[in-house]
């Protein structure tokens, strides 16, 4: 089951998408630090980062089901705003499997990652970043919680604004510890998300993303999957978010999803 093992770790590389609240430029920090920036809820991320000295919260949950067995993941970031362009992560989910698999209960690996805003308003590039990310095997490998891997990782990111509408570009890259029996040694991806607003405080998200066929013994085919789904801004500090993925190819398992992004305030 590719979820959560394949998609937790994945999970540290990316750490979920651009349903960022009404009026906020995708990336840089907005003119008042005191509001949202979400990531969530897709796969892909945005260049922007939250502002030096501030904290944010991204939090959610998904059901995930695929050939008889089920997974509830709560992926879980705090992001540190560390100084102007630059932010440091810490990931983390509490996973719960049943169906077919023996049900068992337990934390995800444990990841963190740094986002640095390399450039803006870069031609072709847009404004762009790069995100160095490390993933630690705290999880279970034997219950499927984790991976049983260190795992290194690099995401580029290349995000443009078309007036009110936001479209982000990320291609990623994980190197892991091992023989390849639990999971790959190597393992990619490709996202291309966009987002906007609606109506009012209504917004809406869009992302096709792909993980390229592994190899090894652990080794998968290549998985297209297409998300898509509301965002409400509640407050300029507080944006919801719920939606559905769909897969288009490969073992990508069925998903439902909701979740916060709450700029919590200074440190």
């Amino acid at each position: 089951m590719r979820a959560p093992i394949e998609w937790v770790a994945i999970l540290f590389l990316a750490a979920t998408g651009i349903a960022r609240a009404q009026g906020t430029d995708s990336a840089h920090a907005p003119p008042d630090p005191h509001a949202a920036q979400p990531e969530r809820p897709t796969v892909a991320t945005h260049a922007g980062t939250v502002a030096p000295g501030w904290v944010e919260l991204e939090a959610g949950v998904e059901r995930d089901q695929l050939d008889g067995s089920r997974a509830v993941l709560t992926p879980t970031v705090l992001k540190f705003g560390i100084v102007p362009r630059v932010q440091l992560e810490l990931l983390e989910s509490l996973i719960h499997l049943s169906g077919s698999n023996p049900s068992y209960s337990g934390i995800g690996d444990l990841g963190f990652a740094l986002k640095w805003r390399v450039l803006e308003h870069a031609p072709v590039l847009g404004d762009f970043a790069l995100q160095p990310s490390l993933k630690l095997p705290v999880g279970s490998a034997s219950h499927g919680t984790g991976t049983g891997t260190t795992d290194a990782g690099l995401l580029l990111i290349s995000s443009h604004d078309f007036g009110p509408y936001e479209v982000d570009i990320n291609a990623g890259y994980v190197r892991r510890s091992g023989d390849g029996s639990r999971a790959p040694r190597n393992a990619t991806l490709w996202t291309v998300s966009g987002g906007g607003p609606v109506a009012g405080k209504l917004g809406w998200v869009a992302e096709l993303y792909g993980y390229p066929r592994t190899t090894g013994a652990a080794g998968e085919d290549g998985i297209v999957a297409f998300l898509t789904g509301p965002t409400v801004e509640i407050a300029p500090s507080l944006v919801l978010d719920a939606g559905a993925i769909f897969p288009l190819a490969g073992p990508q398992p069925h998903a439902l999803y909701a979740g916060l992004t709450w700029n919590i305030g200074r440190l």
